[in-house]
């Protein structure tokens, strides 16, 4: 099996230094703030990996399939974002949103409301911060 992959980076890997990881009661890992942060602040801006469709196909048979994103429109492709983007939770009415530069292959996160210290930051797996549609596994 061959695994073709390709990375461009077109710009700066960032990320709010008061953002980190750590553990959560029942997620496994999360992405947590120090400060309070404003609603539109860009908290990371991360570089991707686009990988094809044969290689999603692959991807889908192992872990990482829990960690990669769809990307461009229709095409079948994935991506692996770098940084701790792969790390939010995902929540039906999350804090933060994230948005998809398929020219400058990257993902912004973005607050989408004023966040306070010490909260965890959630994105909605679905793409729209509010998308309620069901997600493929048991979530609130």
């Amino acid at each position: 099996m061959k695994l073709v992959i390709s990375l461009q980076l077109t710009c700066k890997q960032m990320i709010l230094p008061h953002i980190h990881i750590r553990s959560t009661a029942n997620m496994g890992r999360g992405v947590f703030t120090t400060r309070n942060i404003k609603k539109d602040t860009v908290i990371e801006i991360a570089p991707v990996i686009v990988m094809g469709a044969g290689d999603r196909k692959l991807l889908d048979q192992t872990l990482l399939h829990d960690y990669i994103f769809e990307w461009g429109r229709d095409t079948g492709q994935c991506c692996m974002a770098l940084g701790y983007v792969p790390i939010y939770n995902h929540s039906y009415k999350s804090n933060c949103e994230y948005e998809m530069d398929f020219n400058r292959h990257i993902i912004t996160i973005k607050a989408v409301r004023n966040i306070k210290s010490g909260e965890e930051l959630f994105i909605n797996y679905n793409g729209d911060w509010n998308n309620e549609k069901k997600v493929w596994f048991d979530a609130k």
